[in-house]
C-alpha cells in the first residue's frame, strides 16, 4: 500500500525547466477550487484539507468568495512535486468574472480543465476554454465528481469532443461508479490504482502525512478486457496523430509506454489532443495521478515558444533565460490602503529586491521593493525572481494590470490582456455627503484592481454611474466597498449597456470646418461616405486622390470619426459595426491643421449618423437553466415572456436542461424568479453570445 508521502516545499531556487504555471478552469460548481485544495493538501503546501462548504479553503480567502461558496477573484499559490514547483492560478468559474480568467490565461503556460462527470461541458466550461485556445494555453482534462449520481465518464468525454472540437485521450477507466468509485485503472501502466480511506486525521508532523491512501494492485478481471481495449484505442488515435507513434504502431501494431507518454506530450503542447484523467477531488481520489500528469504533460517556461513584443518599431522574443534583460508582465493589482500588491509573471531575466524596472508603456521607473511568493493571502518573501516565475512585487506605484515592466537598458512592450467591454451599469451614491470624497477614491481603487469595472459621471444626471461584467459583478463590487471601507451605499437600478449600428448610410456626405476669431483660423473639408459593417466593429479607409488631403490629415479624420463614436444619435450610446471612407477633401495653406481636420472628422461623422438609419443593439445572452420534469412548462412561459429563445432542451435524468438566447436586461431578477417556479431546484447560467437588434415599441431601460 502507498501512503501519501508529502514534503514541505523547499526555498532553494528551481530551473526553469522544472517549473510549472498553470491555471485551474472550470464552470461554476465543477470542483476545481476543491481540486486546487487537494493539490496543495497532498504537495505539502497546507497541513489540512480546506473545504468550501466550511469555508476554509486557502484560494478562496475573500470574505464574500466564503459566504457565496464561490471563487470571485483569481488566487495564486505555489507548491512543490517531485522535484517541480507548481505556481497555480485557481480561476473564477463565474461568467461575470471572466475577465479574472482572461488576465490569468494572458501569463500561464498550461492549464487543467475541471468538468462535472454529470453535467459534462457546461456553458463556462466552453467559454475558458475558448479564452484558452486564444493564448494558445495547452490543457488537460480532469473529470471530477466520479462518485455523484449520474457520473458518467463516456459521456462527459463525448461531451468534451463535440462542443469543444478537441481529440479527447482518455489513459483512465474509473472503477466503480457513483458511491462504489473506489479507483482508476491506469491505461499507461496498465495497473489499478485503489484509494482507502485513511485515519481521517488531516494534522501534520514530522514531514510526511498519511491519511487516505491508494494501492497499486493488478487490474481487477471484470475490467481487463475492457481496459485493454480502451488502451488499444489510445494507442490507435495517439498514432493517427502523431508521425513518430504511427511509424512503431506501423511496424508493431503496438506503443510502447515511453513511446505513448513521449507522443500524448507532443500532443498536449501542440493543442492536437487532450489527456483526460478522473476522479473525485472532495473523496481525495486521483489528485496524485493529476500531479504526475501535470508534471509529465504540461510544459515549462522553457517549453513554450520565447514571449514576443516590441522594442520601438521592431518585434523582439525573449527568451524565458535568466541572464537576458528583464521582462515581466503585471497581471494584477491589489490597492490596500497600506501600499499595492502587482502581481507578475517573469518572461525573461531576473529582478533582485531594490532593482529599478520601467513601465515599457509610459518611460517611468520605478524601484522593487519587497519580491513575494504568493500563497493565497499569504505570502513569503523571497530575494530574487526569474524566468519562469511568479511573484508579487511591492513598491510599484503606477503599473495596472497589463503594464509590462522591463529593464531600462532594454525595452520591451508585451501584449496585454484583452479586457472586455462592459455590459451592466449601476448608479451608486453615497447615503452621507461627507462620505462622497470617501467612495470616489475606493471606486477608483476598484477600477484599478479590475480593469473589467469602469466608473464614470453622467453627464445630464451628474450621478456616479458603475459598470461592470453582469450583476453579480457590480453587486461584489458594490459590497466590497462596504466592507472594506465602511461606506454605505445607495444603488439604483442595473441598466444594460446598448449599442447603435447603422443599417442604411449616406455617401457624399459634405463637411466644412471654418473658424477665424483672430490669428491662426482652422479650415478643414472633408467628403464621407458610412456604410453598414456585418462585424460589430469599426473600420476606417481613405480613398482620396492627389494628395488632395495629406496623410497626417487622414489620421486626424480617423481619430476625429472615432471620437464621434462615443455617443450616437438614438440615445447617446455607443455606435458600432459601420466602415467610414474619406473620399474627398481639401485644405488651406496656412489654416489647415491636424486638430482642425480632427474637429471635422468627428462632426461629419455625426451629421451623417443623423442622416443614416440607425439600429438600437441590446446585449443577449445563452441562458441555460436546469430544471425539474414538472416545472418546465412554467419555466419555458416565463422565458418567453422575457423575449427569450429557446434553442435547445434535453431531459437527463428528471432533469430538463433549457438552452435559449435571452437579452440581458430581461434577466435582472430572474434567479427569485426561477427559484419560485422550480420550487428552489432550478438554477441558471448565462454566457454572454453579443448584440441584438431590439425589437420595435421595445424601450431601452
Amino acid at each position: 500500500m502507498r501512503t501519501n508521502t508529502r514534503h514541505l516545499p523547499s526555498r532553494s531556487s528551481v530551473f526553469s525547466a522544472d517549473v510549472r504555471n498553470l491555471g485551474i478552469l472550470a464552470h461554476v460548481d465543477a470542483g476545481k477550487t476543491t481540486v486546487t485544495e487537494r493539490i496543495l493538501f497532498l504537495t505539502g503546501a497546507t497541513h489540512k484539507r480546506g473545504e468550501v462548504h466550511d469555508g476554509t479553503t486557502v484560494t478562496d480567502f475573500d470574505t464574500q468568495e466564503r459566504d457565496r461558496g464561490i471563487t470571485i477573484f483569481a488566487a495564486a499559490v505555489s507548491c512543490t512535486w517531485d522535484g517541480h514547483r507548481i505556481n497555480l492560478i485557481d480561476t473564477p468559474g463565474h461568467v461575470d468574472f471572466a475577465d479574472e480568467v482572461e488576465r490569468s490565461l494572458r501569463v500561464l503556460d498550461g492549464a487543467v480543465a475541471v468538468f462535472d462527470a454529470v453535467a459534462g461541458v457546461e456553458p463556462q466550461s466552453e467559454s475558458v476554454w475558448r479564452q484558452a485556445d486564444r493564448y494558445g494555453v495547452p490543457r488537460i482534462a480532469f473529470v471530477n465528481k466520479l462518485d455523484r449520481a449520474g457520473a458518467d465518464l463516456d459521456t462527459a468525454v463525448a461531451s468534451i469532443r463535440e462542443r469543444l472540437h478537441t481529440v479527447p485521450l482518455v489513459v483512465q477507466l474509473p472503477i466503480g461508479q457513483e458511491d462504489e468509485f473506489t479507483g482508476v485503472v491506469d491505461l499507461l501502466g496498465m495497473r489499478a490504482l485503489v484509494w482507502h480511506a485513511g485515519s481521517g486525521t488531516d494534522t501534520y508532523s514530522g514531514g510526511t502525512y498519511s491519511g487516505d491512501a491508494y494501492e497499486v494492485v493488478p487490474i481487477p478481471g471484470a475490467l481487463r478486457e475492457e481496459a485493454l481495449r480502451r488502451r488499444h484505442t489510445l494507442e490507435e488515435t495517439v498514432a493517427e496523430l502523431h508521425a513518430a507513434a504511427m511509424e512503431e504502431y506501423c511496424a508493431t501494431s503496438a506503443l510502447s509506454t515511453p513511446a505513448l507518454v513521449s507522443a500524448l506530450r507532443d500532443l498536449t503542447l501542440g493543442g492536437e489532443g487532450t489527456v483526460v484523467l478522473c476522479g473525485s477531488a472532495y473523496r481525495n481520489r486521483g489528485i496524485e495521478p493529476l500531479l504526475e500528469a501535470v508534471v509529465s504533460y504540461l510544459p515549462s517556461p522553457v517549453d513554450v515558444p520565447a514571449v514576443r513584443g516590441t522594442a520601438g518599431d521592431t518585434d523582439e522574443e525573449r527568451p524565458a533565460d535568466p541572464a537576458a534583460p528583464f521582462a515581466g508582465l503585471a497581471f494584477k493589482v491589489n490597492a490596500t490602503a497600506t501600499g499595492r500588491l502587482t502581481y507578475l509573471r517573469v518572461y525573461s531575466g531576473t529582478i533582485t529586491k531594490g532593482d529599478t524596472v520601467m513601465d515599457a508603456g509610459t518611460g517611468r521607473t520605478e524601484r522593487i521593493g519587497r519580491i513575494l511568493r504568493v500563497q493565497a493571502d499569504r505570502h513569503a518573501e523571497l530575494d530574487r525572481a526569474t524566468a519562469g516565475d511568479i511573484v508579487a512585487v511591492v513598491g510599484l506605484k503606477t503599473a495596472r494590470a497589463g503594464t509590462t515592466l522591463c529593464s531600462p537598458a532594454a525595452p520591451l512592450v508585451l501584449e496585454p490582456p484583452a479586457v472586455a467591454a462592459s455590459v451592466v451599469s449601476v448608479a451608486v451614491e453615497a447615503h452621507r455627503t461627507v462620505d462622497t470624497g470617501r467612495l470616489s477614491s475606493a471606486l477608483a481603487r476598484l477600477v484599478e484592481e479590475d480593469p473589467s469595472l469602469a466608473v464614470r459621471v453622467d453627464r445630464e444626471t451628474g450621478q456616479t454611474v458603475l459598470s461592470g461584467m453582469g450583476e453579480l459583478h457590480l453587486e461584489v463590487a458594490v459590497e466590497k466597498v462596504r466592507r472594506a471601507h465602511g461606506i454605505e451605499i445607495g444603488v439604483g437600478r442595473p441598466q444594460v449597456s446598448y449599442r447603435e449600428t447603422v443599417v442604411r448610410g449616406v455617401s457624399g456626405l459634405v463637411y466644412r470646418h471654418v473658424k477665424q476669431d483672430g490669428g491662426a483660423g482652422q479650415f478643414a473639408h472633408v467628403v464621407v461616405d458610412v456604410e453598414p459593417l456585418e462585424e460589430h466593429t469599426f473600420a476606417f479607409t481613405a480613398t482620396v486622390t492627389g494628395g488632395r488631403v495629406p496623410q497626417e490629415y487622414v489620421r486626424a479624420v480617423e481619430a476625429g470619426c472615432r471620437d464621434a463614436l462615443a455617443e450616437g444619435p438614438l440615445g447617446g450610446h455607443p455606435v458600432t459595426g459601420l466602415r467610414v471612407t474619406l473620399t474627398d477633401g481639401s485644405t488651406h495653406p496656412k489654416d489647415s491643421s491636424e486638430m482642425a481636420f480632427r474637429t471635422a472628422g468627428r462632426f461629419a461623422l455625426r451629421t451623417a449618423l443623423r442622416e443614416s438609419v440607425m439600429q438600437l443593439l441590446e446585449p443577449v445572452v445563452e441562458l441555460t437553466a436546469t430544471a425539474p420534469d414538472d416545472a418546465v412548462g412554467g419555466v419555458l412561459g416565463d422565458l418567453s415572456a422575457r423575449r427569450g429563445r429557446v434553442t435547445d432542451s434535453t431531459t437527463r435524468a428528471g432533469t430538463a436542461v433549457i438552452t435559449a438566447t435571452v437579452p440581458l436586461a430581461e434577466l435582472f431578477g430572474y434567479a427569485s424568479r426561477l427559484r419560485s417556479r422550480t420550487q428552489g431546484r432550478g438554477t441558471f447560467t448565462t454566457r454572454p453570445t453579443g448584440y441584438a437588434a431590439v425589437p420595435a415599441g421595445v424601450e431601452a431601460r
